[in-house]
This record gives C-alpha cells, sequence and structure tokens, in this order.
C-alpha cells in the first residue's frame, strides 16, 4: 500500500516525505505547486502536480491502493484572511471536505491533518492544552478549526481514524513564509531599516522543522478514533529578539521600524504557548527552544537566499 501526502512540494510536507522514504514507505505527492517547490520533493516519491479542488476525479483513482493519507495541503499565508477569505475557505475548508469524500469513497481510512495554535485564539491559559475552548481570531484559524470538525465527524461516521496536530510557528529549512523568512527578505532589499509588524513584543513558541517532524510520527503512537496533539516547544522568543537574531546573523545593524499596536495584523495572536504534555507522556521531546530553533532557522533560510 502506498501513503499520499497533499502538499508534498511544500515546507512541512516535503520533511514529512523525506522521513516516510527514509522509513521505505511508498508515496505519492500531491501538490499544485502554488506555494510549493517541485526542487523539495524527493526524488524517490511519485509526483502528481494536480489541485485538490479542481481534480477529485483524479484523486479518487490516485487513492485506490493508498492506506494512509497526510493532509499538509493549505493556504499558509494567515494574513491573507483579511484581503481574501474565499482562498482561505476554498484551499482550506472546501478541499479539505473533497479530500475526505474522495476518502471515503476510495475507503482509506487514516488522516494526519496539519492543524495550527491559532485554533485557539487569545487563549487565557498559557501553556494551552489541547482540551481549551477554541475561539479563533482569525480566518486561517477558523478554516483549520473548520476542517478539524469535518475530519472528526468524518471519523466518527465512517469509521475512519485521525491524528489532528496543532503546530505553534513551524521553522527551518525550505520555509518560504512567515517572520524569519520577511525579516531576511526585508533586510535583502534594505538592509538600513526593518519593518516589524506590530511592537515586537508578540511571545510565542517556535519550533524546528526536524523536532516537528519527530513529534507527528511520535503521535502516530496513539489509536483512538480521533487524536488530538499540541506540538510546540516549551518557551517563547518575542518578534523583537528575532530581528536582533536576523540582523546579527546578516551582519547588519538596521534600525527596527514598528508599525501597528500589539498585533502585528488583524487576527494576529500576541501571545502563545502550548501545553505539550500529551506528546510529552509518548516520550516526545524537542530538542531546540525557541531561541535555538530561531538561530538554527535563520541559518537555514540565509543559505536558502544564497
Amino acid at each position: 500500500m502506498e501513503i499520499l501526502v497533499t502538499g508534498g512540494a511544500g515546507f512541512i510536507g516535503s520533511h514529512v516525505v523525506d522521513r516516510l522514504i527514509e522509513k521505505g514507505e511508498e508515496v505519492i505527492v500531491v501538490d499544485n505547486l502554488s506555494s510549493g517547490n517541485i526542487e523539495f520533493v524527493n526524488d524517490r516519491a511519485n509526483f502528481v502536480k494536480m489541485d485538490l479542488i479542481h481534480d477529485s476525479d483524479k484523486l479518487h483513482r490516485l487513492l485506490n491502493n493508498v492506506d494512509f493519507v497526510w493532509h499538509i495541503a493549505a493556504n499558509p499565508d494567515v494574513r491573507i484572511g483579511e484581503q481574501s477569505p474565499e482562498k482561505i475557505y476554498d484551499n482550506n475548508i472546501l478541499a479539505t471536505f473533497l479530500l475526505l469524500e474522495a476518502m471515503r469513497k476510495s475507503q482509506v481510512k487514516n488522516i494526519v491533518f496539519t492543524s495550527t495554535s491559532t485554533v485557539y485564539g487569545e487563549a487565557e491559559v498559557i501553556p494551552t492544552p489541547e482540551d481549551y475552548p477554541t475561539v479563533p481570531v482569525s480566518i486561517y484559524g477558523a478554516s483549520k478549526l473548520a476542517c478539524e470538525g469535518l475530519i472528526s465527524s468524518y471519523c466518527h461516521t465512517f469509521n475512519m481514524k485521525s491524528w489532528i496536530y496543532r503546530f505553534a510557528n513551524v521553522i527551518g529549512r525550505r520555509s518560504n513564509h512567515g517572520v524569519i523568512f520577511d525579516f531576511i527578505k526585508k533586510l535583502k532589499n534594505n538592509p538600513d531599516e526593518l519593518e516589524i509588524l506590530g511592537d515586537g513584543e508578540q511571545n510565542k513558541s517556535y519550533i524546528y522543522i526536524d523536532d516537528c517532524i519527530d513529534a507527528m510520527f511520535y503521535g502516530l503512537r496513539e489509536d483512538k478514533a480521533v487524536n488530538i496533539f499540541n506540538i510546540g516547544s516549551e518557551d517563547q522568543i518575542r518578534v523583537k529578539r528575532i530581528a536582533e537574531i536576523v540582523s546579527k546573523n546578516m551582519g547588519l545593524n538596521p534600525v527596527f521600524k514598528f508599525t501597528g499596536g500589539k498585533r502585528g495584523w488583524k487576527g494576529d495572536v500576541p501571545v502563545m504557548l502550548l501545553s505539550i504534555g500529551r506528546l510529552k507522556k509518548l516520550g516526545w521531546r524537542p530538542k531546540y527552544n525557541s531561541e535555538e530553533a530561531v538561530k538554527r532557522a535563520v541559518y537555514d533560510i540565509l543559505q536558502d537566499f544564497n
């Protein structure tokens, strides 16, 4: 049997594919390359360029010999929700529904789904556990929560199983969005000044990509109908400190220009730290704290730029 990975040419998806290949699995990568990169796709995977929304018949055929789906495809830009909420709906909610329907018709019973810490909104309990109320404040967070609901309902209705992972900020090589990527891109264009969205005091958890992938595979040891896990580090780092690390690694001393109030954009959650107790009970712990993860990711992304 084969494993199908949606979004397998993207940042997180391509790393999942690499790990599956290392484990000797046969992998089909499905990606429309809207934000993914064909160069990230493992040579030993079977790559199929397609869109989950417009190629549903083709998707159904691909699933005929598949035993497990890792659904990682999504629009990863949290900020786009304010300008184009329909893009978030199409690429996240509608695509997930169509995938679940194709899985149901093809009798594929297992799905891994990559969700987000933003489903919690502005949590008052820090670190935030998985059973905390989900009240998202961004269109992106709402779309991921809707996907979680769809997946849960399909699991209970059609005897499927799911592993849902709520990520902190995942960073590292191959990343093409997020605060580190944005800072590097801005400083490449103007080394004398760095615009920082918000007041720089946003304080969040960051996890290095290798730790994130390890955690996802650890979670598979649970075997309930719906298995929900937070994935993150156990500390936080402020955005201003990230800007200092990026600037230092680029050999620059720019003037920091802060724009906005405590939020970087509408829907931004200024403070985030997830409880990872569930995964720790399974034996997983992150190797790197937030600052260590940032330093490694800055090095990685600078190499990608060069």
